[in-house]
């Protein structure tokens, strides 16, 4: 005998528990972005005096468009570190240290030299900060000028950041895995080995790297 039409579910009808959980997974996520954190958690982040982490990170803007994992540490008040790995070692190794970024490219035995200014920093990784506002961006601190900022805060310290820089530039991280850096050893913030290295500019560098 065959099942009367009334009593099968239609298609519409199976597909509405799933509907519903989509929608609430998506209310979910859209409050946990925007809860803050409490005072004290926020204060303690941005206090910290060391950091570091493992992010996935896209940039959007004139300077550059892409996207990368990227490992950071930091050591405030000026001491900075980004590296970005390949499947064969490290793409890019860049310090900022005492107001001088060395950054070298191991696979093309390449390294930049500058000053550690948002000028630079904006020619090699299309994030126009200097170390400082970088160390801010990472830990809940809305640089000066940012026109956007929204951090998705785990128990501690941020786990998805949302930016738009005073010059348009958006930057998006999601931090994989994130401490206060208690363990940096003072020499990971040493410029990299360079010996017999060719110089190059900017320009160069970013094309190595694949930015426009």
């Amino acid at each position: 005998m065959r099942p009367r039409e009334h009593c099968r579910p239609s298609s519409r009808d199976r597909r509405r528990p799933l509907l519903e959980a989509a929608a609430a997974l998506v209310a979910a996520s859209a409050c946990a972005r925007v809860v803050p954190p409490t005072p004290d958690v926020a204060a303690r982040a941005a206090a910290l005096p060391s950091y570091s982490a493992s992010l996935r990170v896209s940039v959007s803007g004139e300077a550059m468009r892409g996207r990368s994992r990227v490992l950071v540490a930091f050591r405030r008040p000026d001491a900075l570190r980004i590296e970005i790995p390949g499947p064969a070692g490290a793409r890019l190794v860049a310090v900022a240290r005492d107001g001088h970024l060395t950054a070298v490219l191991p696979s093309e035995r390449a390294v930049l030299e500058r000053d550690a200014s948002p000028a630079q920093f904006e020619s090699l990784i299309g994030i126009a900060l200097d170390p400082e506002q970088l160390m801010d961006l990472l830990v809940g601190v809305p640089p000066k000028g940012t026109r956007e900022y929204q951090a998705r805060w785990g128990p501690a310290l941020p786990r998805r950041i949302d930016a738009v820089l005073a010059d348009g530039t958006r930057v998006r991280a999601t931090v994989e895995d994130a401490d206060a850096g208690e363990g940096l050893a003072t020499a990971a913030f040493d410029p990299p080995p360079r010996q017999g290295y060719r110089p190059i500019d900017a320009d160069e560098a970013r094309r190595l790297l694949g930015g426009r």
